[in-house]
């Protein structure tokens, strides 16, 4: 099986790779569309902004190629939020991919942003990326922007109010947790995309 890591200059592209490589999978990380096309599977990893991510992927000129594919992709971090359609991040365009507009976490004198730290993951309904995913499975969240809940929801967050944690659209799915930090809750939905 081929998996490829987009390199979209994430600063988690290390740490993505080394947790694939536990799992026994060892991904490539590139940014030539023939190997991204040609790919069993497709991540897009990402610690950031939204506008650099976008511009990243518009020089490397990936963005068309992205919008096309079929095989199951998975978004981590930024990835997941740039599968969407808007950030309000620099008020950024992005891959249009999930019907979703990202927003900024309202900060509170009891809520600071960015939100750091471990939560529980709550599933909003049955899909096989979560597979085996307990009650009190928890993951590591770092982020300043988050999906709402809606259709493409498959699990939530609460962070002040609920918020998507991992999502899905056709093909493409998404994780705003960082799955490569999130122990053995995050090394089973990684292996659960393999096995998409």
């Amino acid at each position: 099986m081929a998996v490829v890591l987009v390199d979209a200059g994430g600063t988690n592209i290390g740490s993505v790779r080394y947790a694939l490589q536990r799992l026994g999978t060892d991904a490539a990380l590139t940014a030539d569309a023939t190997a991204i096309r040609a790919a069993d599977k497709v991540i897009l990893p990402g610690v950031g902004a939204a506008g650099p991510g976008m511009a990243r992927l518009r020089e490397l000129g990936l963005i068309e190629l992205l919008r096309s594919l079929t095989q199951p992709v998975l978004g981590v971090c930024l990835g997941m939020q740039l599968l969407c359609a808007h950030s309000e991040e620099g008020d950024t365009a992005c891959l249009g991919l999930i019907p979703a507009t990202v927003r900024r976490f309202v900060e509170t004198s009891d809520r600071r942003v960015p939100h750091m730290g471990w939560n529980r993951l709550r599933r909003q309904r049955e899909h096989p990326l979560l597979a085996g995913l307990g009650e009190d499975d928890y993951a590591y969240f770092v982020h300043s922007y988050a999906v709402p809940l809606g259709e493409w929801s498959l699990a939530s967050t609460d962070y002040g109010e609920a918020f998507s944690a991992a999502v899905a659209h056709g093909n493409f799915h998404g994780m705003q947790f960082h799955p490569e930090r999130s122990a053995a809750v995050g090394a089973r939905l990684l292996r659960n995309f393999l096995e998409l």
